[in-house]
């Protein structure tokens, strides 16, 4: 019995798809481990194609075939492997994926020493036309305190949950524990999952002596950023969740430093 294929089947309204694919897929892979090697973790991915303008539609069962050959290894490494073959299965100009996951590091409390697990959003993004080009980027919590409360206050200041996000492009290997570092680096304080008394006064106490504004966050990093020669772009933002307000504070600088 003959089964037609309509997806192949010629359109004659002549309009190209920026992007065609699956979204939302649930998928186990294996990202590079500073500490460990590699770290094993559940990503969601989304993969597209451009679609031609002459055909009616995509095969999206061939994006995870695709897919089930690159999940077992280190997947960044082989994500300029696997655009090339989903533009090739798919006959397409251009691919595209998106992978969101969870990051795993142990951290020891700052005076307890009491090592636990700290997830971290981490995220790659990369496409292929012309040329491979990667992105990646993590989303980190963080403690500030407002400079301009601890000035006027007699006693205290607020203080707020923050997130880092920062996302790039390297010409040579930047690992996300580096990314993670710079972010905890330029804020009031890291945050840890597991804090006994001793630790949580250390930690209360440092974000005092260490005020920052949504300003100072994304200045510092970017000074930080633009003095690492393997950088080629960057996008950053912090965003205060705000303890005193009905609403959050927010700054973001983007710098392209191949200019």
């Amino acid at each position: 019995m003959s089964i037609p294929d309509l997806q192949s089947t010629a359109d004659a309204r002549r309009i190209s798809i920026d992007k065609v694919g699956v979204k939302g897929l649930r998928y186990p892979i294996v990202v590079e481990d500073r500490s460990q090697g590699q770290q094993q973790t559940v990503a969601d991915l989304n993969l597209y194609v451009e679609l031609h303008h002459s055909r009616r539609g995509t095969h999206m069962s061939r994006f995870v075939e695709v897919l089930n050959r690159f999940h077992r290894e280190s997947i960044i490494g082989q994500l300029d492997k696997l655009l090339v073959e989903l533009k090739s299965r798919l006959k397409a100009d251009a691919a595209y994926i998106d992978i969101d996951f969870p990051y795993f590091i142990r951290k020891r409390a700052p005076v307890s020493g009491i090592a636990s697990l700290m997830d971290y959003e981490c995220r790659f993004n990369a496409s292929f036309r012309d040329e491979y080009k990667l992105w990646i980027g993590v989303r980190v919590p963080v403690t500030t305190l407002c400079p301009c409360s601890r000035s006027i206050s007699t006693a205290g200041a607020h203080n707020q949950r923050s997130f880092i996000t920062l996302q790039l492009r390297y010409r040579d290997f930047v690992w996300l524990e580096e990314m993670i570092e710079w972010a905890e680096a330029a804020a009031s304080s890291p945050i840890w999952p597991l804090l006994k008394r001793a630790d949580e006064r250390f930690v209360t106490e440092a974000a005092y002596a260490n005020p920052k504004f949504v300003e100072d966050i994304v200045r510092e990093l970017t000074q930080t950023l633009q003095a690492d020669p393997r950088i080629l772009e960057f996008d950053l933002s912090a965003e205060n969740q705000e303890s005193i307000h009905n609403h959050n504070a927010y700054a973001s600088v983007y710098r392209d430093l191949k200019r």
